[in-house]
């Protein structure tokens, strides 16, 4: 079967040195078995994405050297233009029984979680799947619109990452019933990044380790629907000397910073070594670090980022 990978960024930002790592494994993992590249721009969210951040994201990945065979700003692959497809998704949920309306504020919802014991998260208890029609109409005349939720079996789930390995999940307890759309009408991640993966054919995700614990659901949500769920590949976290994981809001080695400081050739060559493909630092073209590309060689603990 050819392999069929994605990079499916989010244009809320400047990329950050941790997603340029997802990137560049990601085209890795495809380009290294001569499969197909995907770029996917997850623009769900209105308020925070938009059409130049977009093209600024695709302007960063060409700097840097990295293609793709399908997609980028064309509008089907923008999750924005995708709605039909998240629509029928959510009414063949609907008619399986297993979506529900629900009203809670973020505090209702905190009081009626419980905790998540590996990671601190909080796992919806299901507080709104009991509510009576009468209960309904009450909250939405007091002017609630709801959220809606799909209902998780008593199920345990186990992904085989091809990286981390086996990774197991309770999914009631460990995950609950978690939110397909949102009160504003939002799609909520966790529906799109399934349609879309199945829709579009791809069979390898690579990503970062802190969305390892969203795979058993994803993996459900896909035979759910009647998918066949794809390979995950998860890769470890850059994080600073406190071991704080980069992110785009505290602008940590965004791509506007690392343009600036490096040529595209040096900042490949430093992911290389970051990612355990290289032994030292030093300079190089996606392309030449293909023949190098092993997922054996990538460290599985988050990694520590100094400067080259």
């Amino acid at each position: 079967m050819e392999v069929r990978g994605r990079f499916a960024p989010s244009p809320s930002g400047r990329m950050h040195l941790g997603n340029l790592l997802a990137a560049l494994l990601a085209w890795l993992d495809v380009r290294s078995q001569g499969g197909t590249m995907v770029l996917r721009i997850e623009d769900l969210d209105p308020q925070r994405c938009s059409l130049d951040k977009a093209r600024q994201l695709v302007e960063d990945l060409q700097w840097l050297g990295l293609d793709w065979d399908e997609g980028g700003l064309e509008p089907e692959y923008c999750q924005s233009n995708r709605s039909r497809y998240y629509q029928q998704a959510f009414e063949r949920l609907e008619a399986l029984g297993l979506v529900y309306p629900c009203y809670c504020t973020r505090a209702e919802r905190l009081a009626a979680s419980a905790p998540h014991a590996s990671d601190g998260a909080v796992v919806y208890t299901g507080r709104c799947a009991h509510l009576t029609q009468e209960q309904r109409q009450q909250l939405e005349a007091q002017g609630r619109r709801p959220a809606f939720r799909v209902r998780v079996p008593r199920e345990k789930v186990t992904v085989t990452d091809g990286h981390m390995g086996p990774y197991t999940q309770q999914l009631d307890t460990q995950c609950g019933d978690f939110i397909v759309r949102r009160s504003d009408g939002v799609w909520a991640y966790q529906l799109a990044v399934v349609v879309d993966d199945a829709l579009m054919g791809v069979n390898h995700v690579v990503r970062g380790s802190d969305l390892l614990s969203s795979s058993p659901a994803q993996a459900w949500l896909h035979r759910t629907l009647g998918y066949e769920p794809p390979r995950f590949y998860h890769l470890p976290l850059l994080v600073d000397a406190q071991g704080r994981r980069l992110s785009k809001r505290d602008r940590d080695l965004d791509m506007g910073v690392l343009r600036a400081k490096y040529t595209p050739q040096e900042l490949v060559g430093w992911l290389g070594w970051l990612a355990g493909l290289q032994s030292m630092p030093k300079s190089a073209t996606p392309r030449e670090l293909i023949s190098s590309f092993q997922w054996s060689k990538v460290p599985k603990k988050a990694v520590a980022v100094g400067s080259t």
